[in-house]
């Protein structure tokens, strides 16, 4: 079996100024802080002769492969996601960047999460990416419409309790 993966599916280009600036300062901490110092123990790695059977050496080339890796892909997204920085004309409805509360039909418990771009999703702070099943279910619906869903469990039904949105600028 070879190491062919198939290109990952391409994204929603949309972002919140938040995960925007996220990306920025990840990108701008690799690049300026964890590269250079992962360069200066490759180098004093490499002072230490023997490098087939050095540690630091093959795991800090190792690494600085993936920091590399990280930053091209890191640039290359930036160039093409578009910052979201005005709130939608219909904010009664659910689209990018709404806080939204649904109750679970069938076990009668509310959630609270946020839609967000897929490249800054994090269910720590209860973000979804606009492209998961939840959202794309949600999209367009307003406060008291129910969302029929696919999961592993069979189809699920959530009614839409509370749209907000949050200033995109703060």
């Amino acid at each position: 079996m070879g190491r062919y993966r198939p290109p990952r599916p391409r994204g929603t280009p949309l972002i919140t100024p938040a995960g925007e600036a996220r990306l920025r300062q990840e990108l701008d901490a690799l690049w300026r802080q964890e590269r250079p110092r992962v360069a200066q123990v490759v180098q004093d790695a490499a002072k230490n002769g023997d490098r087939s059977e050095n540690g630091d050496y093959i795991y800090g080339k190792k690494r600085l492969r993936e920091i590399d890796s990280r930053v091209r892909f890191i640039s290359k997204r930036l160039e093409v996601l578009e910052v979201v920085r005005e709130l939608p004309a219909d904010q009664e409805r659910v689209f990018f960047g709404a806080a939204v509360t649904v109750l679970d039909d069938d076990s009668g418990e509310e959630s609270h999460f946020t839609i967000v771009g897929p490249d800054e999703f994090d269910p720590s702070r209860r973000e979804i990416s606009i492209d998961s099943p939840m959202a794309r279910a949600l999209l367009g619906k307003g406060e008291g419409d129910v969302a029929t869903l696919a999961s592993p469990g069979g189809e699920r039904s959530v009614e839409i309790v509370e749209v907000r949105y949050a200033d995109p600028g703060a």
